[in-house]
C-alpha cells in the first residue's frame, strides 16, 4: 500500500479540481469496493482547505452516466476506482495508466468499458486519469463485502486523501 501512496502523491501533485469516481455495485459484495472508497473519501471533501476542490461522484454500474457531472465539475485530476481482477490476493490494491494499452484493462463488468470510459472524459475535458484496481475476493449477489476488502476500502481511501493533502 506503501507505493499505491507514492504514486498518488507524484500524480496529484498540484492538482487543483480532484474528481473520485467510485464504480461497483453494492449488491455484489466486494465489487462495491469502488463505491465504498468514493463514499469515504466523499466524507472528508468538505474538510479540504485552500484552492483544492474535491469531488466523489457514485458511478455505481453505469459510470457513463455522470460524465455530464463529471464535466460540469471540471477536474484537472480524475481517479477511478473499481473492484478489478488481477488474479492477485483479495484485496490487493494496484494503480494503472488507463491508457497503456499493455495493461489490457479494457475490459470491465460494467456497461461500458473502463477504458471507452476514461478516453471519453480524457477528450472532452482534458484531465489527467488515474484507475485503482482492488483485487475482490467475491462478487456473489447479496453478499456483503470481505474481510479483505473492507481493509483495502479504508487503506485506499487513507491514500487518496493523504495525497490529496500533499498535492496543494
Amino acid at each position: 500500500m506503501s507505493s499505491l501512496r507514492k504514486i498518488l502523491k507524484a500524480r496529484l501533485l498540484g492538482a487543483k479540481r480532484i474528481a473520485v469516481l467510485g464504480i461497483g455495485s453494492e449488491l455484489r459484495a466486494d465489487d462495491a469496493a469502488g463505491i465504498l472508497v468514493a463514499k469515504e473519501v466523499r466524507k472528508y471533501s468538505s474538510r479540504i482547505k485552500g484552492q483544492l476542490k474535491l469531488r466523489s461522484f457514485l458511478g455505481e454500474t453505469a459510470p457513463e452516466n455522470l460524465t455530464g457531472e463529471i464535466r460540469r465539475f471540471s477536474p484537472t485530476h480524475l481517479l477511478i476506482i473499481d473492484a478489478f481482477d488481477m488474479s492477485e490476493t483479495a484485496g490487493a490494491t494496484r494503480f494503472f495508466d488507463v491508457f497503456d494499452d499493455s495493461l489490457n484493462i479494457s475490459f470491465s463488468t460494467h456497461k461500458l468499458p473502463i477504458s471507452i470510459l476514461a478516453d471519453y472524459i480524457r477528450d472532452s475535458i482534458g484531465c489527467k486519469i488515474g484507475f485503482i484496481g482492488i483485487q475482490p475476493k467475491s462478487v456473489d449477489f447479496a453478499k456483503a463485502p470481505s474481510r479483505e476488502i473492507k481493509k483495502s476500502i479504508t487503506l485506499v481511501s487513507g491514500a487518496i486523501l493523504e495525497a490529496i493533502k500533499n498535492s496543494a
